[in-house]
């Protein structure tokens, strides 16, 4: 069995370099033809429209991270539980990775005027909370984690998680007084603390969240 990429995968690969090199309302067909080395005529060969080709990246990427989370489902559900919350914390020297979610907030701005676009943004929302509610039942089961609402749980902690983030890439640098680059470290920390620690079980630990910074992150640094 062969380990080349396929031409799918070159191509989603395109989006998220020219994504991250020129952001998302600049970014054009030739973009993402230069970036992954194809034809812009073979690009429009498998997808008539950039929008076509935003759309099956949004999937692309949802499904990446769905097996991604999937790949550790036997892991401890606290290993888990940190692995997700560090999963949104950015280094202070992730240029690349801050300038994709930069772009990737663009994007996420056309939600409520395109219906394609925002399904696939609430599929992304759905498995996310869908991550945590599931980690927390399994937690549960395992008696590592005191019994709660996991669905208002995962709602809470995902948006934390997501709103951080978001503050983060948008204001940090903007002014004397903009977010520290290490803002979504601290959050997660304070999710840990107050989140997490108040519904663990008695005498149960998590790890620290430096353990799971990067886990759920691929090489390449793409979400």
């Amino acid at each position: 069995m062969s380990d080349q990429p396929s031409a799918a995968d070159e191509i989603m690969d395109g989006v998220y370099h020219a994504l991250r090199a020129h952001g998302y309302a600049d970014l054009t067909m030739q973009d993402i033809a230069d970036e992954c080395s194809k034809s812009k005529s073979l690009l429009h060969y498998h997808y008539d429209t950039k929008e076509d080709l935003l759309v099956a990246f949004l999937e692309h990427i949802i499904t990446d991270s769905a097996e991604r989370i999937e790949a550790h489902a036997d892991d401890p559900a606290t290993d888990r539980l940190v692995a997700f919350i560090g999963w949104f914390v950015f280094d202070a020297d992730a240029v690349d990775r801050e300038a994709f979610h930069i772009a990737l907030l663009e994007l996420r701005t056309q939600g409520p005027f395109n219906d394609r676009i925002r399904e696939q943004l609430d599929r992304s929302d759905r498995v996310l909370r869908g991550t945590v509610a599931g980690i927390l039942e399994s937690g549960i089961e395992e008696g590592v984690f005191r019994e709660v609402d996991v669905e208002e749980t995962a709602a809470l902690l995902v948006a934390t998680l997501d709103g951080a983030r978001t503050r983060q890439i948008t204001l940090s640098g903007t002014a004397d007084d903009g977010v520290d680059p290490t803002y979504t470290r601290r959050v997660a920390e304070a999710s840990l603390t107050r989140v997490i620690d108040p519904i663990l079980a008695e005498g149960v630990e998590l790890p620290p969240l430096a353990d799971g910074i990067g886990e759920l992150t691929r090489e390449t640094g793409e979400e």
